[in-house]
């Protein structure tokens, strides 16, 4: 694990690094919070993706987004959300949206910004503001 805390940020990059994880995190919280409850069925009865594959995504969005908050295994929380953003990106491509939406119809942008982002946690780690670090960053 101390290979995936080594110190590869600054100071002011571990402050912005923080930031994102805050806002993003934030942001996954408040839209896993409504999937959460009612894990295993939040498509409703004539979706076709099975009750468990719902239950992740939940937690993955609801979970991941609290783990970036805190900076607490932000790897494994990034790998989650990457792939359901993944997912999201390509049942919206699937379905004709557009990149950005023109008025109120939906579009995959968002999803490919938190793709973005999940991507850019897993590979460049928390930050040093996180609990992980603190756990897994080996002294020098």
């Amino acid at each position: 694990m101390s290979m995936l805390y080594r110190d590869r940020l600054d100071a002011p990059a571990s402050f912005a690094m923080l930031a994102l994880r805050l806002v993003a995190g934030s942001a996954f919280v408040l839209h896993g919070s409504g999937k959460i409850t009612n894990a295993f069925g939040w498509m409703g009865p004539e979706a076709p993706v099975p009750g468990f594959l719902q239950a992740l995504a939940a937690l993955s969005e609801f979970g991941g987004g609290l783990a970036w908050i805190v900076g607490l295994l932000v790897p494994l929380a990034s790998l989650g959300i990457l792939c359901t953003m993944a997912v999201a990106m390509q049942f919206h491509i699937g379905r004709g949206d557009p990149f950005v939406a023109q008025g109120p119809s939906p579009a995959w942008e968002p999803a490919a910004l938190y793709f973005a982002v999940a991507f850019l946690l897993l590979l460049a780690g928390p930050g040093r503001l996180s609990i992980d670090r603190a756990l897994f960053h080996r002294a020098r």
